[in-house]
């Protein structure tokens, strides 16, 4: 086990229509926005975040792995903060995990690195930098 990974942080959905999807969680979460820019919004759900994202950006979290289409499967991305994204990804590998990709900074402040469960689910880790 890998106590690091203890603290799902923020849920990132890829969404084909931004402003749809932005309703949609104000209108039935009633959730407020943290960030917001052209091309995604975050939004405080209790002690996680919410990150609904443009499918055209959210290739390069997920990179080489491809953004499954609307429809054709998973549209998400389970963020973990961590304090030493380098320390994690070793403990990964030492686990046998490889990593999609990471870890890199990230113009948004973070330092993050992406991995699959066994079934391609994608789980990120993010530091604060």
């Amino acid at each position: 086990m890998i106590a690091a990974l203890n603290e799902v942080e923020v849920i990132t959905l890829f969404v084909d229509d931004l402003q749809k999807s932005i309703r949609f969680y104000k209108d039935v979460f009633g959730l407020e926005t943290l960030y917001n820019d052209d091309d995604c919004e975050v939004m405080k759900l209790g002690g996680l975040a919410i990150n609904v994202l443009k499918f055209a950006n959210a290739t390069t979290l997920v990179e080489p792995a491809a953004v499954a289409k609307p429809g054709s499967g998973s549209q998400m991305i389970f963020t973990i903060k961590v304090k030493d994204a380098n320390s994690v990804c070793a403990e990964l590998a030492a686990h046998g995990v490889s990593l999609i990709n990471g870890p890199v900074d990230r113009p948004w402040g973070r330092r993050t690195a992406a991995f699959a469960d066994p079934d391609g689910n994608v789980w990120e880790i993010a530091q604060d930098i």
